[in-house]
């Protein structure tokens, strides 16, 4: 359970990079997550040996695959004679290091699925009081030195920018209605879904626009998820839940018809909220835009002048002119940032996951990335639940306009997709009161016994369930730093 802690805290405060001393690469969090990385090491030297799980096989396969690929580009770039900041190189490596060690470590044993589950439910009850200290920082109602709460008008907490909080957010309220969706009761339910309540307010105060797509699509991808379940539901005889969902399902074209002489009027509708939802007036969003189609560009064309094969870890961008001369302008700006400087060197990044991986490791690492995102996916979709597969496209969401392979909770999200399965159906039966008891009973996860409706004492004194079977701070938490202050909303 210590060990539980341990990663729950280092998950939740390696984004806080504004509580680390100044000049320090490595915060709370990062202890956390080092403490728990070395005792679970230990723990694992005292076994014959962790088992090579389907989950830990995958995270291997992918980190093998990306570690080749960055050192072919790390030689690629060499070859071409690329310069590079050696700072940020060094800051990249140990980042992927320790992160694709966190990974590996947290699917390590074949009880992996209970205690990410553990692990999941120490995230929602304390991301709540620990989102609600800084909401009560940005509020004035309690004081901490060294840190200011605000980007401008973005609530970014203790974070270095609002995306990295919104990224939290977003995670943390997924999980939130993952858990409520397993859960077996209707208080666990009830306390679930009141989890996910502090985050969602929390994520909307950054004013991420990413976030806002997310709030807006969520919703409507859950219910996809759910009503799929529903309907091809294993289950002898036919549910209220599948009932609903055929009857929706085969209600669907006729409402679809009957909408068509509105669908003017709703798409006005979409357009003014579209507007209300965005922070920011046409001409600054037609800005932003082509900033970030600028930067995407430069690191597509940086990727193919390398062969496809990448330049090693680091930013590889120039920093665009027009931010140089907005920050000329701008006489204030947030404390406590680190801007990438204008040097004879690149230092900026893409703010697109492909797009600076493809600059790094070339097309291997991206495909690879897909693979591992994609085999998660899977997993989670096949395991017949419905919170998962959303968190995973929330976080694509985000990968569009933000690094999001250096943030640890990330990893927390891809291992809980890949130890997910499928919970084993109770087999109703009709009759007597002890066969409704033994099907309610075999809900229970990997009952020890089969209760056979003959032993009424056995469905009333069923045994007990096996209840066993049941990102990186301070190098990784700096998710803009090559872009830090002038990154464009994620």
């Amino acid at each position: 359970m210590i060990l539980d802690v341990l990663f729950a805290l280092g998950l939740l405060v390696s984004p806080a990079s504004q509580l680390r001393l100044a000049g320090s690469p490595v915060g709370p969090g990062e202890v956390c997550l080092l403490i728990w990385i070395v005792l679970t090491l230990g723990r694992e030297a005292t076994r014959l040996g962790p088992s090579l799980t389907p989950a830990l096989s995958r995270l291997l396969i992918f980190w093998s695959l990306f570690a080749l690929a960055q050192s072919l580009g790390t030689l690629t770039a060499y070859v071409i004679a690329d310069e590079h900041d050696p700072r940020w190189f060094l800051h990249d490596v140990f980042a992927y290091t320790l992160l694709a060690v966190v990974s590996c470590l947290s699917v390590l044993d074949p009880h992996a699925a209970p205690r990410l589950h553990r692990v999941a439910w120490l995230l929602s009850a304390l991301g709540t009081p620990f989102l609600a200290l800084q909401l009560a920082n940005a509020w004035g109602l309690i004081n901490i030195a060294s840190v200011d709460p605000w980007w401008w008008d973005q609530f970014r907490g203790w974070s270095a920018n609002p995306h990295q909080l919104a990224v939290l957010c977003t995670v943390l309220g997924i999980v939130s209605l993952h858990l409520a969706e397993t859960a077996t009761r209707l208080g666990t339910r009830i306390a679930a879904v009141a989890c996910a309540i502090v985050p969602i307010c929390a994520a909307k105060l950054t004013k991420s626009d990413s976030f806002s797509l997310i709030l807006v699509t969520a919703g409507p991808i859950f219910m996809a998820f759910k009503f799929r379940i529903w309907l091809v539901s294993r289950t002898p005889r036919i549910t209220f839940r599948s009932a609903f969902a055929w009857i929706v399902v085969l209600a669907l074209p006729v409402a679809v018809v009957s909408a068509a002489p509105l669908a003017y009027s709703i798409a006005i509708e979409v357009e003014d909220f579209a507007k209300a939802m965005a922070r920011e007036n046409p001409v600054q969003t037609e800005e932003k835009a082509e900033l970030r189609f600028e930067l995407w560009g430069q690191a597509a064309r940086r990727g193919f002048e390398s062969g496809m094969l990448g330049l090693g870890p680091g930013p590889h961008l120039e920093i665009p002119p027009s931010i140089v001369a907005q920050r000329q302008i701008d006489a204030a700006h947030p404390k406590y940032v680190e801007h990438p400087q204008l040097t004879l060197v690149p230092n900026f990044e893409a703010h697109n996951t492909l797009l600076d991986l493809f600059t790094q490791g070339g097309l291997l690492v991206v495909l690879s990335f897909i693979w591992i995102v994609a085999t998660a996916f899977s997993v989670a979709y096949q395991a017949g639940r419905a919170g998962l597969p959303t968190l995973l496209c929330a976080l694509c969401i985000y990968a569009v306009a933000t690094l999001i392979i250096r943030h640890p909770i990330f990893w927390f999200a891809i291992a809980l997709c890949l130890v997910a399965r499928r919970e084993p159906i109770a087999r109703l039966r009709s009759g007597t009161e002890g066969n409704v008891v033994g099907g309610i009973v075999g809900l229970l996860p990997s009952p020890r016994k089969v209760l056979v409706p003959s032993q009424p004492r056995a469905a009333h004194g069923a045994s007990k369930a096996d209840v066993r079977s049941c990102e990186l701070g301070g190098w990784t938490a700096l998710n803009l730093r090559h872009g830090g202050a002038d990154a464009v909303d994620g």
